[in-house]
């Protein structure tokens, strides 16, 4: 029987990139295999989940080497990592999506005279392909990306530092601007959870919003009135879903999980439970 967990990556001391994967039926953290040489310091990288258990990591930057078109990913049936086919072109802080079990790819930076990226690709693993698509109309560099609605929503700088705003619409494969209550409002991490678009309203994720379609506006979904202070280590790194709960994780790897039909229902887990 299937089991859903979610697996995190963090730095040590000497920046050196771990993973680990939590185990939400004993509750605890376990440690992993290391990850593939290149991307044990490399930043600026990318991770999804295709097929429902592949875990690939792609792109980023090499201290020395720069900008990569690497891929990789991890097969839990043998326990190792594979290679994968390159991505079409070099990226690092990027912004990537899974649409139909296939890992879109768009903006970032490189190095050149075009530093901030416009393009964007897509690899589709049952042809084990990557394939380009539409341009963005500017180069940028995400801060925060969804998928909502069947569309693909990004947010981040351009080459002057101003915040922009695009839309990708599968329909039509093409890209556009956006500019509605729901993009400004956008914040890194969102996360779409069962037909709604959630957003952190406090940077130790003791507050969530939510999005109201019919009013085109955030609301506030729940309020813990737990705040746990300002220090980098309790930032929200990351909303997931969880076996039909809301998952909020803390740069310290502490989780919170939320029955969103009852948001008053919250079950914590130290993370010093590893």
């Amino acid at each position: 029987m299937a089991e859903e967990w979610v697996y995190i990556f963090k730095r040590d001391n000497d920046q050196k990139l771990t993973w680990h994967a939590f185990d939400p039926v004993n509750r605890i953290w376990k440690s992993l295999p290391p990850v593939p040489p290149e991307y044990v310091v490399a930043v600026g990288f990318g991770c999804a989940v295709l097929n429902g258990c592949y875990l690939y990591l792609f792109g980023g930057k090499d201290p020395v080497h720069g900008p990569m078109r690497r891929v990789v990913f991890y097969n839990a049936r043998i326990n190792k990592w594979l290679r994968a086919p390159d991505m079409l072109h070099k990226r690092h802080f990027f912004d990537s999506c899974v649409i139909n079990n296939c890992l879109f790819l768009a903006g970032g930076e490189c190095e050149g005279i075009q530093r901030t990226l416009r393009s964007a690709e897509v690899y589709d693993p049952n042809r084990n392909r990557w394939f380009c698509i539409a341009e963005m109309s500017s180069g940028m560099v995400p801060s925060t990306g969804i998928v909502y609605d069947g569309k693909w929503f990004l947010k981040g700088l351009n080459s002057h530092r101003q915040v922009i705003s695009e839309v990708y619409l599968l329909a039509s494969k093409t890209w556009s601007t956006a500019s509605d209550e729901m993009v400004t409002g956008l914040r890194n991490p969102s996360i779409s959870f069962n037909g709604q678009l959630y957003s952190t309203d406090c940077r130790d994720g003791c507050k969530i919003r939510v999005y109201n379609r019919e009013t085109g506006s955030w609301t506030r979904f729940m309020d813990t009135r737990r705040h746990l202070g300002s220090s980098r280590a309790l930032e929200v790194a990351a909303l997931v879903s969880l076996n039909g709960k809301l998952c909020v994780i803390l740069n310290n790897m502490s989780i919170t999980l939320i029955d969103i039909t009852d948001p008053t229902t919250v079950i914590e887990v130290d993370s010093a439970r590893m």
